[in-house]
């Protein structure tokens, strides 16, 4: 592409939010007596708050080449001796702009802007003098790419998230990423950086951890960052200092060739282990990197935006940018049917009844994050002991592990504590109850707290599955309660269910969602229906896999059914880890409430009855084999009616695209991209899902059940025509 074509490229996004080249002059600090010389320092800013991260669209690389071309030319007449770029406070660049990106139109706009990228970071790669990245903040995508064209890199001991995440987003690190930093830190740390921590929740890198891999040369403090970065890189134009990288690694050496391609062997198995490959992005950045390492540095440049191209015009990837752009970063943020903020009241103490773990948990948030007195009580005092000496052990370990400053934990320890009595409660302004999960038992407990507490006290159910209507029918003020339903473990999944019954009123409700922001959480407002969202899908799913297992599919046929759609775990280890009696119970509420579509299983009834916590023998999963132990099969039934992979995986495809039309019909959220985004931040769904209703409509169960998709075309999907 010329300079013209990639113009009138920039010109087809006149609604970016453009990060701005700002150029300034600075003469060296001396080094033995003597200054080396002028020193242009880029700063990229788009001149909006910390909120407002800078990214990366076609207008503004445009701008920064244009920048860099007048760098050169400069350096080329003898006027600078080497060019420098920072970024405003907390960022270098969040990446590619998603916006712009997703609403790039057709296969040769995706290639265009690919080729723009390689263009400017070649630019920079190629000044005539050095050029030094300062990391100030965070570097994403092509924000640490950046950083990895320039001839030398420092960082910040306050860099918080440094991460190349494109195969967690459904691309490839497309700008030169991908050939340059196996070079740097070796293939291994690599694949690490590349596929490994994006597809661990979307890991990354603070400023002292890329330091140790060797992606910077330097590392300094906030404070002075980019002072003492200019002094450094003065340092390094004279001579006087030599970056102490690790020893070059050469992609032509035997002995790097066969590590080269066993850390591609290694991310492909954690990839698979991850994903099941429902996902075609990481196994192209895999591809990538397996084919540059005999390539030159612009022959991988070609297949990058090829790859890149390509990927960018699949679904994966509109379900990937829906979910993470459109949900978690902006509806999250904004809920729907949350009243007015205004109307929320002020907590400035909470209560906790129970002292178990989930109370332990829930009474450790509130304090970190509220920092308000927690009062937890029980029914004796060894049990409000050991809830409270919990808390404490917790709050031990984030201290041990430079989570937290020691006066943040003597703080947070003096905030907690416990009691016998509910008359504790009696200047709370919110309770909330995590005790056994049966409705006459938490109808009794709020009975007794409505008794103690003020007429303003906000009272909060954390079930995970019962009517919080039915809890309320006794209370004088129904008004005041509300569900307040976390996931475990709490610290950290980010979703909070707000559950809103008839007679729940705005402030109640208003505060709730104030909390939720204020604990860090994520609120999602649902009505009051069994199980709400996030356990009544699950529960519909693993629900239709047992009972392909009761009528006689092989365990490892029916457990291993749902890999095409590369969930976090399969039902049977679910099953596992939430614990079938738990699971059970939650079947049993969502049968009563809705019949034969959540059938109760005779088979895993007998496990509970007998002791037994998993289908599969725990060890055996463990060890990557799983198997039913004899004993196990010996208390089950089986009917004769079995399933292929296949038949199992279109009959959970099926139900849960019923499920969700029901609950949408329902009212029990606002509408689908409520769904999706209680499954992504509740259960761990893949972002390349898009929760589940781009999925739903992608395999066509959606219309298969329902005669219609449920989002419109171009949500997560190609644009209408």
């Amino acid at each position: 592409m010329s300079a013209a074509d990639f113009q009138k490229l920039a010109t087809l996004f006149p609604n970016e939010t453009v990060t701005h080249s700002y150029v300034q002059d600075i003469e060296l600090p001396a080094v033995n007596g003597t200054s080396p010389g002028t020193f242009a320092l880029v700063t990229l800013d788009n001149g909006l708050d910390h909120s407002k991260p800078t990214t990366l669209g076609p207008n503004t690389l445009v701008e920064l080449g244009t920048v860099l071309e007048g760098l050169r030319e400069r350096a080329a007449r003898g006027e600078i001796v080497g060019v420098g770029v920072t970024g405003k406070p907390y960022f270098l660049v969040a990446g590619a702009d998603l916006s712009t990106v997703k609403s790039v139109s057709g296969r040769e706009q995706g290639l265009w802007m690919a080729q723009l990228g390689h263009e400017v970071y070649s630019t920079l790669a190629n000044l005539g003098v050095p050029s030094f990245a300062f990391i100030n903040g965070l570097a994403l995508g092509g924000g640490l790419e950046i950083a990895l064209q320039s001839t030398y890199r420092t960082v910040s001991t306050g860099a918080g998230a440094l991460a190349l995440p494109e195969a967690f987003i459904g691309l490839v690190p497309g700008w030169g990423g991908v050939y340059i930093l196996p070079r740097l830190i070796g293939p291994e740390n690599a694949v690490k950086v590349m596929i490994e921590n994006p597809l661990s929740n979307n890991r990354t890198l603070t400023g002292p951890q890329a330091f140790d891999l060797g992606v910077a040369d330097a590392i300094f403090e906030p404070a002075d960052f980019v002072e003492q970065s200019v002094a450094w890189a003065a340092k390094v134009i004279a001579g006087v200092e030599t970056p102490a990288r690790a020893a070059a690694v050469d992609p032509a050496d035997p002995a790097v060739a066969e590590r080269w391609a066993g850390a591609v062997a290694a991310g492909r198995a954690f990839v698979e282990a991850k994903t099941s490959n429902a996902s075609p992005a990481p196994a192209k950045v895999l591809d990538v990197l397996e084919a540059n390492r005999t390539m030159t540095q612009a022959e991988s440049a070609e297949l990058e935006c090829e790859t890149l191209a390509d990927l960018m015009q699949t679904d994966e990837f509109r379900s990937t940018v829906y979910a993470f752009l459109d949900l978690v970063q902006r509806r999250a943020k904004r809920p729907a049917g949350a009243p007015d903020r205004k109307l929320a009241r002020p907590v400035t103490k909470v209560g906790v009844v129970g002292a178990g773990l989930m109370a332990g948990q829930l009474a450790l948030l509130f304090a970190r994050q509220l920092k308000v007195p927690v009062v937890m009580t029980d029914i004796d005092q060894a049990r409000v002991d050991k809830g409270v000496t919990y808390v404490h052990g917790e709050v031990d370990k984030l201290l041990a592990k430079k989570r937290i400053s020691p006066d943040a934990a003597n703080r947070t320890k003096a905030l907690v504590s416990g009691s016998v009595s509910k008359e504790a409660f009696a200047d709370a302004d919110f309770v909330i109850e995590a005790v056994f999960e049966e409705l006459n038992v938490k109808k009794q407990v709020f009975k007794e707290v409505e008794a103690i507490v003020s007429p303003e006290c906000i009272l909060a159910t954390n079930t995970s599955s019962l009517s919080v209507t039915a809890m309320a029918e006794d209370l004088e003020h129904p008004e005041r309660l509300v569900g307040f339903h976390f996931f475990n473990p709490v610290a950290v999944m980010p979703l909070l269910e707000i559950v809103r019954a008839p007679k729940t009123d705005d402030a109640v409700l208003a505060t709730a969602f104030v909390l939720a922001k204020g604990l860090k959480k994520s609120a999602v407002l649902v009505k009051d229906a069994a199980a709400f969202v996030v356990n009544r899908i699950l529960l519909r799913l693993m629900g239709e896999v047992t009972a392909a297992f009761d009528e006689g599919t092989p365990a490892d046929v029916a457990d291993n059914a749902l890999r095409p759609m590369g969930l976090p775990m399969t039902p049977f280890v679910l099953g596992a880890m939430v614990g079938l009696p738990v699971a059970q119970h939650v079947q049993e509420s969502l049968h009563a409430a809705f019949g034969d579509r959540f059938p109760v299983s005779k088979n895993l009834q007998a496990l509970i009855d007998n002791g037994v916590t998993s289908v599969w023998d725990p060890a055996s999963v463990k060890a990557g084999s799983p198997r039913i132990p004899e004993e196990t099969l010996a208390l089950m039934s089986f009917g004769d009616s079995p399933s292929t992979g296949e038949e199992v995986l279109r009959r959970v495809q099926d139900a849960l695209a019923e499920e969700i039309g029901l609950m949408l019909s329902e009212g029990v959220v606002a509408g689908p991209e409520d769904i999706d985004l209680c499954m992504i931040l509740g259960a761990g769904w893949p972002m390349f899902l898009g929760g589940i209703t781009p999925y739903l409509d992608r395999v066509g169960a959606s219309e298969r059940v329902n005669g219609k998709k449920f989002l419109p075309a171009g949500v997560a999907s190609e644009p209408a025509a």
